[in-house]
């Protein structure tokens, strides 16, 4: 075992502080449990000093960090999301047509929401998803580490300074910055005539939040502003992730990899493949840096692999990706002189890290090696990437 190594990180020690924090959350939540969801069926807030033990104690998992509850979203599914399999339980199909009318309907959906509010901070969304991940078992909540999209509040009314609005006359614009990479969003609704230029723009605001999500905001939103006309392509709140999918795609262009060929000093022709382009939000559970060096014996003349080796090195990699699930994600590859090194990160509280490990041990074609680090704010990654920034592009 001497070949797999690992090393502690100097970000150990604030991992160490967030997790105490995360855990003396979870120690205090049957204790706030009752009053949080009497708010929500009283639509009005928990009392001064429920409300101000669970800010203290959010609030030392990342002091940008910031909290609600609400009633849970319900599921957004649609005929695709279906069961159709021939073996499927009759009620339960008939409980998911129910749903399609009625998500509320869905036997056993949470009541209550709690969401932790990390807004543009990397860091705090870090640590939102290893509170919600860590979360204990509770049947009437959940816990989310983000404020989702909620596309169901985006055909309802919203009261704001007084103003009652009905969200379902909303329409937007969007246009792509080139400068900014960014996406800026207009929001026109009929009554922004009579609202302060304060309330209109928070209304801007709340309404590209709801059809976006807290990440998908943050990720491709550089800017939003209210309008005072209707915009001449006006297009529906709920279309906007659709939307701004099809222009991140115009941005990034490589569908989520980039290819590359190239030459080492030395070592010969080279084959890399890049995750790219991708952020910190993408994966942000994923701190613990892995390293994995895996030598083969079948090369061609350039020693790349072909034939027998092409065909296990795709099967042990399938196999690792089948092991580590949403627990951790493949970066990076580098193919050169007989050895195809792999960057991972994983999810250093998820126990994935030894079956990883194990499923190497037996590799036929030499000696891998193996080396991890923590590395939250992915150092690693940028180091390894950093000689093909100018090919990739930021």
């Amino acid at each position: 075992m001497a070949l797999f190594r690992r090393r502690r990180s100097a970000d150990s020690s604030d991992s160490t502080e967030s997790t105490a924090a995360v855990s003396a959350f979870w120690d205090a939540w049957p204790a706030v449990r009752s009053a949080l969801a009497e708010s929500v069926e009283s639509d009005a807030p928990a009392s001064a000093e429920v409300s101000e033990r669970v800010s203290a104690l959010v609030k030392a998992i990342h002091p940008d960090m910031d909290w609600e509850v609400g009633r849970a979203p319900q599921p957004q599914g649609g005929l695709e999301d279906l069961d159709l399999s021939p073996d499927v339980d009759p009620a339960k199909l008939l409980e998911q047509l129910a749903a399609l009318d009625d998500p509320s309907k869905i036997t056993g959906s949470p009541s209550y929401a709690l969401t932790l509010r990390p807004g543009a901070s990397e860091e705090a969304r870090i640590q939102s998803e290893r509170w919600s991940r860590s979360a204990l078992e509770d049947a009437e909540w959940r816990f989310l580490p983000v404020r989702p999209a909620d596309h169901e509040q985006l055909s309802g009314t919203v009261r704001w300074d007084d103003h009652e609005l009905d969200l379902s006359h909303v329409s937007v614009s969007m246009r792509v910055n080139q400068g900014t990479g960014k996406i800026e969003v207009g929001v026109y609704h009929p009554d922004n005539m009579f609202l302060s230029g304060e309330t209109r723009q928070a209304v801007a605001e709340h309404v590209t939040l709801l059809a976006l999500g807290e990440d998908e905001y943050v990720r491709w939103i550089g800017k939003v502003a209210s309008l005072d006309e209707r915009p001449l392509d006006p297009l529906p709140p709920t279309s906007m992730p659709t939307v701004a999918k099809q222009m991140g795609d115009l941005l990034g262009g490589t569908d989520g990899w980039v290819t590359l060929h190239g030459r080492l000093p030395l070592q010969g022709p080279v084959e890399i493949l890049l995750r790219h382009p991708v952020t910190r939000r993408d994966f942000p559970a994923l701190a613990l840096f892995v390293q994995v060096l895996v030598p083969y014996s079948d090369a061609d003349s350039d020693r790349l692999p072909q034939e027998t080796s092409v065909v296990a090195l795709a099967d042990l990699e399938a196999r690792l990706s089948g092991i580590l699930g949403e627990n951790g994600a493949l970066f990076m590859q580098q193919t050169v002189a007989g050895q195809r090194m792999y960057v991972y990160y994983l999810d250093p509280d998820s126990g994935v890290l030894p079956e990883f490990e194990n499923e190497l041990m037996d590799w036929p074609e030499g000696k891998v090696q193996l080396r991890t680090q923590l590395d939250p704010k992915w150092k690693q990654f940028g180091l390894a990437r950093r000689p093909y920034i100018r090919q990739i592009g930021r």
